[in-house]
């Protein structure tokens, strides 16, 4: 349960820093809206590229594994700013709670392995994708958000990602988001490839390399190998 408080207080965190106290209301302090939902959608869409599943172009493409597996971090960022500004707008857990509530769901406990996880089959773990874009696009409901939790921890589950790997992807991921914001994500100035690879892939080989490095090393990690 630590790491789920720990990675619902980050995310709190990052969205209170990003999008201003209140964001929960579902405005920016910019003005702009936010539609946690959708966010989802379009996250969800662009996992299911991880996979060769055009039959008319790259028709060779093997599975990157390695990007699913941050895709599916990007959506939980989402599913889980949705899950806090629903529980916001209703007054109805404190985060302890929540995190207590969801860390016993039997999809939660699932992911508790301390032995690696495999990967689910190629065609399930699409249908998964599909199942949570799915329920992204219906009306917002505490049905809906119990079904969206479960649909995602059974993706992480297929996605190979225990609770450990999750947080600590999700950890690199929430350091990564700061370090882009620091380094001008939002005015557009923001460099995201570093000498041929992609940040998140070089977050996540700082991690693999280093894995016992706290969040503030990984920062100075990052910020040593930032070509700009």
């Amino acid at each position: 349960m630590n790491k789920l408080l720990s990675m619902l207080t980050l995310q709190q965190q990052l969205n209170d820093a990003t999008n201003g106290i209140g964001w929960e209301k579902g405005i920016t302090k910019h003005g702009k809206k936010i539609n946690w939902r959708r966010c989802i959608t379009m996250e969800s869409a662009e996992m299911i590229d991880s996979f060769g599943w055009k039959h008319w172009k790259s028709i060779a493409q093997p599975t990157d594994y390695a990007n699913l597996q941050i895709e599916v971090v990007d959506v939980w960022h989402f599913v889980m700013s949705l899950v806090l500004e629903f529980t916001k707008a209703n007054g109805t857990e404190a985060v302890e709670e929540l995190a207590q509530r969801i860390s016993n769901t039997p999809e939660y406990q699932k992911l508790s392995s301390e032995t690696p996880l495999p990967f689910g089959e190629d065609d399930v773990l699409m249908i998964k994708i599909e199942n949570v874009m799915r329920l992204s696009l219906v009306p917002i409901s505490p049905e809906m958000i119990g079904a969206m939790i479960e649909e995602f921890f059974d993706l992480a589950y297929l996605g190979a990602l225990n609770t450990t790997q999750l947080y600590r992807l999700y950890v690199g991921k929430n350091i990564l988001n700061q370090f882009r914001q620091d380094h001008g994500y939002k005015e557009g100035h923001y460099v995201k490839i570093w000498n041929g690879l992609e940040d998140n892939a070089v977050m996540k080989l700082s991690w693999e390399n280093n894995p016992e490095m706290t969040p503030a090393e990984l920062y100075s990690a990052l910020k040593t190998a930032y070509p700009a």
